[in-house]
């Protein structure tokens, strides 16, 4: 069981849209339980305080151990999203996350943890690119998420360019040795991603039998 991580909020991005996947992320199942549920207790092993942020109220998500937010500014997708669980931490720091990350890892989030405790932004920087939605914010980022969702500028990784800001990039070599496969920035946005999901768990659970 990996230790608490203090002094920071776990928030999942749970806003509902699911535009290539045709069918809402949140509900679908992988090893016997929803994407959402998957994260959440992943999130509730290592933070006191976890928020769900929708975009819309959604009264079946109610549960013990986490707060839902409904955003605070609407028709802002991911970015609203972030804005909301930011808000509404009780810390000054979140980690966020986004729902449709089947295979978090909690060494990773608390290594990144780590190395965010004093920047404003902690960002993983993979081959493939920033992972926003697996990344530290501080408070201090909220009044320019307000200003981007005003004119919007809804591309959350444009935080990581803003003058002001300490942002920290967190690559690929420094998570290599918990998570070698890098699984836990893999998301799922199309049936293919989601069978690709099955079958790797699957097969790790053939490795445990």
């Amino acid at each position: 069981m990996p230790e608490m991580i203090p002094n920071m909020t776990g928030v999942l991005i749970a806003g509902g849209q699911s535009r290539r996947m045709g069918r809402d992320k949140r509900f679908l199942e992988l090893g016997g339980q929803t994407l959402l549920q998957r994260a959440l207790s992943v999130l509730q092993g290592l933070f006191a305080e976890v928020l769900v942020a929708l975009a819309e109220p959604l009264p079946q998500l109610a549960g013990p151990g986490y707060r839902v937010v409904t955003d605070l500014i609407p028709d802002c997708a991911t970015l609203g999203g972030l804005y909301t669980g930011l808000a509404s931490a009780s810390h000054a720091r979140i980690f966020a996350v986004g729902c449709d990350m089947p295979f978090l890892n909690p060494e990773a989030i608390k290594r990144l943890a780590g190395i965010g405790a004093q920047a404003d932004i902690a960002i993983p920087k993979l081959a493939t690119g920033l992972q926003p939605m697996h990344a530290v914010y501080s408070k201090s980022c909220l009044l320019h998420l307000e200003r981007m969702a005003k004119s919007k500028e809804l591309k959350v990784q444009a935080l990581a360019d803003v003058q002001g800001l300490t942002v920290k990039l967190v690559f690929e070599k420094d998570f290599l040795d918990i998570d070698p496969q890098l699984l836990s920035f893999f998301n799922i946005n199309t049936p293919a991603d989601l069978e690709f999901a099955r079958k790797l768990l699957a097969g790790s659970d053939q490795g445990r039998a």
